[in-house]
């Protein structure tokens, strides 16, 4: 979906944490050939591997058309001031081709990890925003700030997305959240969704891939699943019924039929993340190949 000023970040997507730990030589050569393939945005995470404002810089100078989005970058990571200046800096080098997606991250990556406090989500991100619009350092880059999205899943975050951003990167939910997503944001903010998928062909392993994503996905989603009526799934930590909910599983057919289902939903984009069991190939280059192919 094409927003007049911004960056055009297409229909389609990879959003991937798979290029940590990975050579950086390979990690670029791997965002050159997403380029190729014709997606149009690659979402790169911030956990515990590369900072993701660096990481972006880099992969934006190693391809030439590709958008580059944090997905997303915590605010726990910078203090506001310094994000201000970043945000402003690689809008300034590379004019329509980044956009900054913010986070509040988790409470145990934030206090064990980071030392930091966790604080209420949603005053917590809008007093970030204030104090990253006050900043009165780095490059003047009109419209720079403009290109933010919120990384959200609860109807409070959706909300405040929907007021002082572009828009919302809902991951790893099911179509159901999409579509309660659009309503909250309305017709004009973007709505770009995060699809996990499996392309396993052995449906054992293919099982045993998801369950585990959804596992370590429920502790950010728990509330917001149970809206939307998988409350005794959550409970249960995690079933057949919501890994079918949450993760696009059964080959090339369910990926395209998913991906058509969150469109008919209200997204605008969505970022495919390839889900890769454990022994396989850390970056999933055949995904990505076989997804570009069935969805051009």
């Amino acid at each position: 979906m094409t927003h007049e000023g911004r960056p055009d970040v297409g229909r389609l997507g990879v959003w991937t944490d798979q290029f940590d730990g990975q050579p950086l030589s390979a990690v670029k050569d791997a965002a050159a050939e997403i380029e190729e393939l014709g997606y149009s945005t690659l979402w790169l995470s911030e956990v515990t591997g590369r900072e993701a404002l660096t990481q972006a810089t880099l992969l934006l100078g190693a391809t030439s058309r590709l958008v580059v989005a944090t997905g997303v970058a915590t605010i726990y990571g910078r203090d506001a001031v310094t994000m201000a200046q970043a945000e402003r800096t690689l809008a300034e080098a590379f004019p329509g081709r980044f956009v900054l997606g913010l986070g509040n991250s988790h409470p145990y990556l934030v206090e064990q990890i980071r030392g930091h406090s966790f604080g209420p989500r949603v005053a917590t991100m809008r007093g970030y925003l204030d104090a990253m619009d006050a900043a009165p350092f780095g490059p003047t880059v009109p419209g720079a700030s403009a290109n933010r999205v919120l990384g959200v899943v609860g109807r409070q975050m959706l909300g405040l997305a929907a007021q002082r951003a572009w828009g919302a990167l809902p991951f790893g939910m099911p179509v159901a959240h999409t579509a309660r997503a659009r309503e909250i944001l309305g017709p004009e903010p973007l709505l770009a969704v995060g699809q996990p998928v499996v392309l396993e062909s052995d449906p054992d392993l293919a099982r045993q891939t998801a369950h585990a994503h959804v596992a370590a996905s429920l502790p950010n989603r728990d509330r917001a699943l149970a809206e939307l009526g998988y409350g005794e799934d959550v409970s249960a930590g995690g079933s057949d019924r919501l890994a079918d909910a949450m993760i696009a599983s059964g080959g090339l057919e369910a990926v395209t039929r998913r991906v058509a289902e969150q469109f008919k939903a209200g997204a605008d984009h969505v970022c495919l993340y390839v889900l890769v069991p454990e022994g396989r190939p850390r970056i999933p280059l055949e995904g990505w190949r076989e997804l570009a192919a069935a969805l051009r």
